[in-house]
């Protein structure tokens, strides 16, 4: 990908198929304003292109999401980039696991093919560039020397904003028939899980410790997007920069346990969350990362306040019902 400060190649395992990145998404939302609002405020780089809303990051042409008007909040479609030498192989491999092509969602054009899980989230495979990336994310978390002030005024804080997408988790019906769809067909590879409750899943051609994860519900929907920042100082600021535009509901400051990142929660205006995140472990090409199944006590964080009762609420799926 190309990073923040300079040119890193795209790392690649020789011989094996699998996506290497987590694309783009689509989501609808109820209220276009209200979403340009939550992501502008958020740090991201909202753009209007006709219809719809563009979620960039500033210094990164990448288009990681569109935002489209419906009537509730609701997943559209998660768009994996692969390889463009692999695309026909991989058509072939989808059709042989007994999964049916479909039609691209009206408006949406595509270099690749579409198809549902199964939970009936529809996907589609594209070839793109590789935007997971290709080295461990820099961090800066150094004090300063002796005699100097390290923080600044708050009235001469900068704006955060995040680097990247940096994964995205999704609810699901059943977490062992998500991890055998997405290993078997997209050719991801379990990191870590705990039970029945939840899954972390990498790609095999380099990439942070998830890339996409699933947490159990009763039908699916979105519970957060993680977006990428420097250091646990632009993951408080962050924060404070969300609560001071009025979007003080969420969860944070804190430590994951499984992938190690630090985190703060804002919630949305329709339930899910978007997660400033940091340090986050990563999974080189070259490494076959050996997953563990935890105790749920030693799978959701290290130290951090108690989450809100409403955190693992699916009320995406509850507007299903």
């Amino acid at each position: 990908m190309t990073a923040i400060r300079g040119f890193v190649g795209a790392s690649r395992r020789e011989g094996v198929l699998g996506i290497h990145s987590m694309d783009n998404f689509n989501m609808f939302v109820p209220d276009l304003k209200k979403a340009q609002e939550f992501y502008t405020a958020f740090g991201l780089d909202v753009r209007e292109e006709g219809n719809l809303l563009g979620l960039y990051t500033f210094g990164h042409g990448h288009r990681w999401g569109s935002l489209t008007e419906g009537p509730s909040k609701k997943m559209s479609f998660l768009s994996f980039g692969v390889f463009e030498d692999d695309l026909q192989m991989f058509r072939g491999h989808v059709e042989g696991q007994g999964v049916k092509l479909i039609d691209p969602p009206p408006g949406f054009e595509s270099n690749g093919f579409w198809f549902r899980d199964h939970d009936g989230n529809l996907i589609e495979l594209r070839v793109a560039e590789k935007t997971s990336p290709s080295q461990k994310s820099e961090t800066s978390n150094i004090s300063v020397a002796a005699n100097q002030a390290a923080a600044p005024l708050r009235s001469k804080a900068e704006t955060v904003h995040p680097r990247r997408l940096a994964h995205i988790l999704i609810f699901t019906r059943d977490v062992d028939r998500a991890i055998i769809f997405y290993t078997s067909v997209l050719g991801l590879r379990l990191s870590d899980r705990s039970g029945d409750g939840i899954a972390f899943l990498h790609g095999v051609h380099g990439s942070d410790h998830h890339l996409v994860a699933f947490a159990k519900s009763d039908a699916p929907g979105l519970h957060h997007l993680s977006w990428d920042v420097g250091s646990i100082n632009e993951v408080g600021l962050g924060a404070m920069q969300m609560a001071d535009k009025g979007f003080s509901r969420g969860w944070g400051l804190g430590r994951h346990v499984l992938g190690s990142n630090y985190f703060h929660y804002v919630r949305d205006p329709w339930g899910s969350y978007s997660e400033y995140s940091s340090d986050i472990d990563y999974v080189s090409a070259d490494h076959d990362w050996q997953a563990g199944d935890h105790a749920p006590e030693d799978a959701f964080y290290i130290w951090g306040p108690t989450p809100p009762s409403d955190f693992t609420t699916n009320y995406e799926g509850e507007s299903q019902t």
